[in-house]
């Protein structure tokens, strides 16, 4: 059997996905806060046979220039309105193959009820759950919780613990330790469930944990740090890797450097999926699809650009010079791996704060595949055989228009050349990565 391309939807319960002029579209809906608008969502994605869909999510309002969230806010930049986790269980009801993702942070929220709320969903979404393991980064984030943000490499040695005490709980239970026999009055094999016993340097749990074994067993773990410790981490525990990477060079850099770190862990390269962020902008032909392109990106504020950079950095970049170029700005707070990549997508361009944030902001410097659907699918084809992927994190630039379309136009050009697939070959999210 042929390797197949995976593909994966990146949502946010709000204005703007990564492209920070999309509620301004003319053909985007903005009913984010409607329960149908998601449902209609996950329905599309799987009738295109996406992997997943998954929600990334901030636990707050972006703040950091001039302590103010009056650009992010007011401006429509990248807010989480609604809480994912019932949207994801809404979304559940009405599919039965696309797997579900999470963002949750092992600095906010203790191992006990990650276990139990992911494995929950699991369960009611039949083994179709994914973890995106996020440390969280902002000072923002930490304040709503009234908690002091650890230095990062800190964070991820927690995070190891935290996903290592998951791991026990959900094991806590075999897979046949259900009886469930009236006539004897049985009702679980008690010597099948067992404590986790779990204690590390910053966690600790008992066990056992309530919730059972899902059908797929535990949720599959998605994460996307880009900084030296993010890979390891992720190389000891990703299954699905999310990156931004602005180039072909740099995706295979990466990709390469990335399967290379997993061997330490016992681990084949295999055993894990890299997929890079894509923003699709599909035409009838190349000068439409253009013309859509240059349309959407003069959608940009440059207020919200700046503030978006500096969102994603901790770092108020209004009190840098704005034709500065990026790469003669040093910093020495705030998230490096951020940092790096816009710095990555830039430098070869030389150029200035300004232009930079504007360009992050049409995409977060990750490549917009535009074109018919030949020549997107021309595209996606060449980095999927070039190693430099093993599939896609598309986001929108246009909801739900840019899932529509491509769903409808580009999934079909890719089934026709072998390299996706036509049916959903399992039922469970883990399943799906390993078609």
């Amino acid at each position: 059997m042929s390797r197949h391309m995976h593909l994966v939807a990146y949502l946010f319960s709000g204005p703007t996905s990564h492209h920070h002029g999309m509620w301004r579209h003319p053909f985007s809906t903005n009913k984010f806060l409607e329960p149908e608008f998601y449902e209609h969502l996950a329905r599309t994605l799987e009738e295109g046979f996406f992997d997943a869909l998954f929600f990334a999510d901030v636990q707050g309002i972006y703040d950091y220039v001039n302590d103010s969230y009056d650009a992010i806010l007011g401006k429509g930049g990248q807010i989480g309105l609604l809480d994912p986790i019932p949207l994801i269980s809404q979304m559940a009801r009405v599919t039965s193959r696309i797997g579900l993702g999470l963002t949750l942070s092992t600095t906010f929220v203790r191992p006990y009820m990650l276990a139990r709320l992911l494995g929950t969903l699991d369960i009611l979404s039949k083994g179709r759950m994914a973890w995106n393991v996020v440390t969280s980064a902002g000072a923002m984030e930490s304040r709503n919780f009234d908690i002091e943000l650890p230095p990062r490499d800190e964070r991820y040695d927690r995070a190891d613990e935290v996903v290592e005490a998951c791991m026990k709980l959900w094991h806590s239970w075999e897979d046949d330790a259900f009886i469930i026999d009236k006539d004897s009055g049985e009702f679980v094999d008690t010597s099948k469930v067992h404590r986790a016993n779990y204690e590390g340097k910053w966690i600790k749990t008992r066990g056992p944990l309530t919730t059972p074994r899902s059908e797929q067993g535990y949720p599959v773990i998605m994460q996307a740090g880009s900084s030296e410790r993010g890979r390891e981490f992720g190389a000891r525990w990703g299954e699905l890797i999310f990156t931004l990477q602005h180039a072909k060079e740099d995706m295979i850099a990466f990709y390469n450097d990335f399967k290379g770190r997993m061997e330490k862990y016992g681990r084949s390269p295999r055993d894990c999926a890299i997929l890079t962020s894509a923003d699709p902008i599909v035409g009838e032909t190349e000068s439409i699809a253009r013309e859509k392109q240059a349309f959407i990106n003069e959608r940009i504020d440059p207020t919200l650009a700046i503030a978006l950079v500096s969102s994603h950095t901790g770092i108020d970049f209004t009190k840098f010079p704005q034709d500065r170029p990026i790469e003669d700005i040093r910093i020495e707070e705030g998230s490096r791996g951020s940092f790096d990549v816009i710095l990555q997508g830039s430098k070869a361009k030389g150029l200035t704060l300004a232009d930079a944030a504007k360009q992050f902001a049409t995409s977060e410097l990750c490549p917009q595949l535009v074109g018919t659907p030949e020549s997107v699918a021309d595209q996606m084809q060449d980095l999927f055989e070039s190693g430099a992927v093993d599939g896609f994190v598309l986001t929108p630039t246009e909801l739900p228009g840019t899932f529509e379309t491509f769903s409808r136009s580009v999934v079909p050009v890719l089934q026709k050349r072998g390299i996706f697939r036509k049916s959903y070959a399992g039922s469970t999210l883990r399943q799906h990565l390993h078609d």
